[in-house]
């Protein structure tokens, strides 16, 4: 992989890790389309590291937020009423809708590594994004704000997100629909699915900053991960702040044409190839 490479999948990461629209399906998908040959375990490190990139945009973005969170959660455990306050609240749903994920990530790391090899895959995946992004509008009541979030509501969402374990199954995509499908409005769902990845992708960027220390490429291919490090983090902080605004006016379905088209593509590609 070499630092062209490295921006092109960075600018890639930050524009689809929060869009619904499936960053993993697109790191999976652009090389494919532009014929890279990538070694296949420095890619999976790559593709994993950058998110840490795009974590730190979330936790820039909402640095304030997490401040509340964090200083209300301490402050319901010394009161002994840690669901009093809203943001006390959301901070422990935060953590109770990130175990689904969690245990999804142990139980099925080995399968989720194989189907990265694999763009035809993916791309089919792709188009669960796509139905899930269309369901949720059908069918979502978009009253409930994100005071109104409950243990239960959060469960639902959570289990949403354990979907996205898989490449073409958007994270954010599915977080979202979850919490449309649930009654919330758009941008409480958007924010909530924002605040949650966090917990995730910090425990998957941890868990493969000890893959790539303990293997042999480390040193030579650090260079090129910290381009697709920056560059992710930028592109991505830009990005949660595009689609706050864009919500709070329109849909998803643009989104859901969009992951259907690149779907189709990606597969007649395979055919013709």
């Amino acid at each position: 992989m070499n630092f062209i490479q490295a921006i092109i999948l960075g600018i890639v990461q930050g524009l689809t890790e929060f869009l619904p629209i499936s960053s993993s399906a697109h790191l999976v998908i652009v090389p494919y389309l532009f014929n890279w040959t990538l070694d296949p375990d420095r890619a999976f490190v790559f593709n994993v590291l950058i998110q840490l990139g795009t974590l730190v945009a979330v936790i820039f973005y909402f640095w304030s937020d997490l401040v509340a969170i964090v200083r209300a959660v301490f402050d319901g455990i010394k009161v002994k009423a840690p669901l009093k306050e809203a943001d006390s609240r959301l901070g422990w749903w935060i953590v109770l809708g990130t175990i689904p994920a969690g245990l999804a990530g142990l139980l099925l790391k080995d399968r989720v590594e194989a189907v990265f090899d694999s763009p035809v895959i993916t791309a089919i995946l792709l188009l669960g994004t796509a139905a899930l992004l269309v369901l949720a509008e059908l069918f979502s009541k978009k009253e409930k704000s994100l005071d109104e979030l409950t243990w239960q509501d959060t469960l639902i969402v959570g289990v949403f997100q354990a979907l996205a374990i898989f490449p073409g199954i958007s994270r954010s995509g599915a977080t979202i629909s979850g919490g449309l499908l649930k009654g919330y409005t758009r941008e409480a769902a958007a924010r909530f699915s924002f605040l949650l990845s966090i917990p995730i992708m910090l425990a998957a960027g941890l868990l493969s900053v000890i893959d790539l220390v303990q293997a042999e490429f480390f040193l030579d291919f650090l260079p090129t991960l910290v381009v697709g490090f920056l560059v992710a983090g930028l592109i991505g902080y830009l990005s949660i702040r595009w689609l706050l605004n864009y919500v709070k006016k329109n849909s998803f379905y643009g989104f859901a044409i969009y992951c259907v088209v690149i779907s189709a593509v990606t597969l007649i590609v395979s055919v013709i190839r």
